[in-house]
């Protein structure tokens, strides 16, 4: 495949395996527009821009996956949970588990050890907790992009990882574009996206 059809591919499957629940795909846009919002103010105020990344877009995003998104045998696309796990390009629910876990423990360590083993100076300190928390959970979320960017090179591929670190970037916008109607089917009371829309590649048409 090429790099444009690779990532059509990606977001396609990401779609169709992890994004049944319109609960999820509402929760889904809003979290697009706070990521978007994160990506204006890490220019004036990267404090406010990480919070709102961390606290309201990503938190939004997961209570999604968590908690509204049906983990029974998919029979649309004919897949159980497990299987779906297993190939998950990006981080599935046991490695958002780790990474969220890395997150939550980050101002607690830091509350205890305010230069956080040697990581800030005694006048980055100086700066509090606050200030020092939103550092720490922006690397957090650069180190966990870049690292599974690695691993990918290693297991799919140069391009994959590049696909999927574009993917992951891009995702707030191509979320709003597949999703805005997302409110809309719930208030007309459809739960659950059957996956009939047209945004699957020709292949996976053709197949079906």
């Amino acid at each position: 495949m090429t790099f444009a059809e690779e990532l059509h591919q990606q977001r396609w499957d990401d779609h169709r395996y992890y994004h049944h629940s319109r609960i999820n795909q509402s929760l889904h846009l809003v979290s697009a527009c706070c990521f978007l919002a994160s990506y204006v103010l890490i220019f004036t105020n990267p404090v406010l821009a990480v919070m709102v990344g961390w606290l309201l877009a990503m938190i939004l995003r997961q209570i999604g996956h968590f908690f509204f998104e049906p983990k029974t045998y998919d029979t649309v696309n004919n897949a159980s949970h497990e299987y779906k796990e297993s190939v998950k390009v990006g981080y599935n629910l046991q490695r958002k588990v780790v990474l969220l876990s890395i997150w939550f423990a980050a101002p607690f360590v830091l509350y205890f050890k305010p230069d956080f083993f040697g990581f800030f100076n005694a006048q980055e300190v100086t700066r509090g907790l606050l200030y020092n928390t939103s550092i720490l959970w922006l690397f957090i979320g650069i180190g966990a992009v870049l690292f599974r960017i690695g691993q990918l090179f290693f297991i799919k591929g140069v391009q994959s990882g590049l696909v999927w670190g574009t993917k992951i970037l891009t995702d707030p916008f191509h979320d709003i574009k597949i999703y805005h109607k997302a409110p809309y089917y719930l208030f007309k009371g459809a739960m659950y996206d059957d996956m009939t829309d047209w945004y699957a590649p020709r292949s996976t048409q053709q197949a079906s």
